[in-house]
């Protein structure tokens, strides 16, 4: 099931959304509607990441001078 909803946009947005439109052969709805979904699911995931990494730094899940330490050597970078 869908809904309506209005978006308004610049002129220019909206001729490049048609055509854009026009050569993939999708409507307007369909090329908004995809994009807005991504830009949702992009911004819930980061959300999530960002919830995520505070729960466990107020828990002091940090890793230690010396894990990083080991790590940065692999990568051949000086900690120090």
């Amino acid at each position: 099931m869908s809904t309506t909803m209005t978006v308004r946009l610049e002129p220019d947005l909206k001729e490049r959304l048609e055509h854009l439109a026009a050569a993939t052969h999708r409507s307007k709805s369909f090329l908004a509607a995809e994009a807005i979904r991504e830009f949702v699911e992009l911004n819930e995931w980061q959300i999530r990441e960002i919830q995520a990494a505070l729960q466990e730094a107020d828990a002091g899940d940090f890793a230690s001078a010396e894990e990083v330490n080991d790590v940065l050597g692999r990568w051949g970078v000086n900690g120090d």
